[in-house]
């Protein structure tokens, strides 16, 4: 992709699943990766895994949720490799039937996916707006496009993703700072496997996902990072407020 090598990034998650993905991928693009995660193990493995195919990268245990934190995390990273580009990929959720949920289940649910973001951003923005410009992608879902039942306070969480991007892009166009969405489907992760554990019939389920995409198969975390990077690199320099579905055609907005 142009314009990516030599770039600093921070994801959000990126110890395992979707944004170890995401950040391998940056590695191999010539991106310094700066790999936030609640789990430093994991996150030091993916940096380490990055190091070792000769991309850069630094491991940053961090809980998300947490304003103060986010602060001095996002502060020495800015001071150890600059910052031109934020994803947003950190989340959590379990299925439960709405009426069976509790009020601290959706502080948990609204903590991790939709508070963290904000609280990257709220620390992120005024760094990109001095360094006259860089790149934000937030990792929604499919769920947020279409609902999705047994999630719907993650599905609410995920909508108000997207409608995050495009505010902030209506706002901050004039920074040339762009912000866009990409939406993964159902799609075979350490995430998704923790969901199967809580369902009755955990192949069924299963089954009923593969059969709900078109193309007849989950998603798997490398089918991720391909739209993340496109939306960071100077390739899409003039794309904003954009989302995209990377789900198998399950979900299909014109």
């Amino acid at each position: 992709m142009r314009g990516l090598d030599g770039k600093s990034a921070i994801v959000t998650g990126g110890g395992r699943g979707i944004g170890a993905a995401i950040a391998k991928r940056f590695g191999a693009e010539g991106v310094r990766v700066a790999i936030y995660d609640i789990d430093g193990d994991t996150a030091a493995a993916t940096a380490r895994e990055i190091e070792g195919a000769g991309g850069q990268a630094q491991a940053t245990q961090v809980d998300l949720t947490d304003y103060s934190a986010v602060t001095e995390a996002i502060a020495g990273t800015h001071a150890a490799q600059g910052l031109d580009i934020v994803v947003n990929n950190a989340g959590w959720d379990q299925f439960i039937p709405f009426v069976d949920t509790t009020p601290e289940f959706w502080d948990k649910v609204i903590d991790i996916n939709y508070r963290a973001p904000l609280n990257m951003l709220h620390t992120t923005l005024p760094l990109l707006i001095s360094n006259g410009g860089g790149r934000v992608v937030n990792i929604a879902s499919d769920a947020g496009r279409g609902g999705s039942s047994g999630e719907a306070v993650y599905s609410g969480c995920k909508a108000g993703l997207m409608a995050l991007a495009k505010s902030l892009a209506r706002e901050h166009s004039r920074h040339n700072i762009t912000f866009n969405v990409v939406c993964p489907g159902p799609t075979e992760t350490p995430l998704f496997s923790g969901f199967m554990v809580e369902v009755s019939n955990p192949d069924k389920l299963r089954e009923a996902f593969r059969r709900s995409v078109p193309m007849g198969r989950l998603g798997e975390a490398d089918d991720l990072p391909g739209a993340v990077a496109f939306f960071a690199s100077d390739d899409a320099a003039y794309i904003t407020g954009q989302v995209i579905s990377v789900s198998g055609g399950l979900t299909m907005i014109g």
